[in-house]
């Protein structure tokens, strides 16, 4: 139980660095592209402007879930491994 100080210090600079890491999940060959870090927070959003002038809302719907799902899954993957490696370091003996 001692090691809690230490894990959480090792938790939280993981949740930082996460914050510093982007990841993109794009449909359509890049008609849209969704930008999100290691901790799951959208950070930026491009719609190409032919798919607005196109006027399609639900083809734009459908892409722009396509595109987060992806980004989120990305965003998934990178944050697991952070965290894994984080608590690696705390817990040898279990990884």
């Amino acid at each position: 139980m001692g090691n809690l100080g230490p894990m959480k210090e090792a938790m939280d600079k993981a949740k930082k660095k996460l914050d510093t890491i982007t990841v993109k999940g794009e449909a359509e060959g890049g008609l849209i592209s969704v930008y999100v870090n290691g901790n799951r927070r959208v950070t930026e959003i491009n719609i190409n402007q032919k798919l607005m002038d196109d006027g399609d809302k639900e083809a734009i719907e459908e892409l722009m879930q396509i595109a987060l799902n992806k980004a989120m899954e990305h965003a998934d993957n990178v944050n697991e491994m952070e965290m894994a490696n984080a608590a690696k370091g705390m817990l040898p003996g279990m990884f």
